[in-house]
């Protein structure tokens, strides 16, 4: 089969398109027939050897290397133990998340092995690049705000992630127009909650369309200088600013960043009464089986900001390291 593989860390023009072996089958395992492959930041964190990480947290990685988590596609093969798929059947997945960190999910192909706990059937009322579009971001989203749906040990902090309330209240989205953004805008407005969208200008209708309320152009003006009395941040960008977003929230309000590495203002919330807190997204089939019925129903919107095919993922990463997404950058197989 072709794929794109990677044989040093560096920039996208370590990604080649190749040849390479076919995935061998295991017990509890479909083959999936790829035709469409939604990028995601670990996908750049991985290609570049997690250098955003601290050393002890950087797994060891085997060369070559084929990125990638999150497919749509058909299935080709089945374990001869797995009852619930058959050959023919339109599937999407978030593929070995986060047991493949070290490259072991391996989607950047025409073919990718899944275990089937991990897939759902594609959602009839979208097409394989919006279904591969949502698995990562959407799971990641739907995780934070919803539903945690793992019972495993939180490495990111010694308490277990919980959900807050939506229904009624204020929900400020950082970074809104982007893969998990612009999915929390939408599950926010979908629960009951009064959603601020921060993004650039340029993304503004996109977000009102997608049902936000109110609007903060950040190269404008600074959010945290003029939101207030907010009751939960999703801080979609995350990292060492976060903590900016203190003020805006109320006393027993919740600030979720994406991303918390790197977060220095633990004291200060506390002093305020304000919860913050993450989680690591977590492959899971039935989560995207549920989620699929709103995305095949509309609920749900996946926003394509681009499409490339699969022999271009170079470029593809390239258009993702100038920013300013607006919702998923989707490699076609085929």
């Amino acid at each position: 089969m072709k794929a794109i593989r990677q044989h040093e860390f560096g920039g996208p023009e370590v990604l080649h398109y190749e040849d390479a072996p076919m995935p061998e089958l295991q017990p509890g395992e479909v083959l999936v027939r790829v035709h469409a492959i939604g990028l995601n930041p670990p996908d750049w964190y991985l290609r570049n050897g997690y250098k955003m990480l601290p050393p002890e947290w950087q797994p060891q990685v085997s060369f070559p290397v084929i990125l990638g988590t999150d497919v749509a596609g058909v299935v080709a093969a089945v374990a001869d133990d797995v009852r619930e798929f058959s050959v023919g059947d339109e599937v999407y997945a978030m593929v070995r998340f986060p047991s493949g960190l070290a490259g072991d999910s391996r989607g950047y192909a025409e073919y990718v092995s899944v275990p089937a706990s991990e897939v759902a059937f594609k959602p009839a009322g979208i097409d394989y690049v919006h279904a591969a579009g949502a698995p990562m971001s959407l799971l990641t989203a739907w995780q934070f705000m919803i539903e945690l749906g793992h019972d495993e040990a939180n490495p990111l902090q010694p308490n277990r992630h919980e959900p807050v309330p939506l229904a009624g209240k204020i929900v400020l989205v950082n970074g809104a127009a982007g893969g998990v953004g612009h999915f929390a805008v939408q599950i926010a407005k979908l629960k009951g909650a009064h959603v601020i969208a921060v993004a650039s200008g340029a993304h503004e209708a996109f977000l009102r369309d997608l049902g936000a309320d109110e609007f903060i152009d950040y190269t404008k003006v600074a959010p945290e200088a003029v939101a207030r009395n907010v009751d939960l941040v999703i801080d979609a960008v995350g990292g060492p600013t976060s903590g900016r977003f203190l003020p805006t929230l109320k006393p027993g309000g919740a600030l979720f960043p994406i991303f918390p590495l790197g977060f220095s203002a633990a004291a200060e919330a506390e002093k305020l009464g304000i919860t913050v807190s993450a989680t690591q997204v977590r492959s899971n089939g039935p989560q995207l089986a549920e989620l699929g019925r709103l995305l095949d129903s509309g609920a749900i919107r996946v926003a394509i900001d681009s499409t490339f095919p699969l022999a271009d993922a170079r470029q593809a990463h390239e258009r993702a390291a100038r920013g300013h997404i607006q919702g998923k950058i989707v490699l076609t197989v085929r």
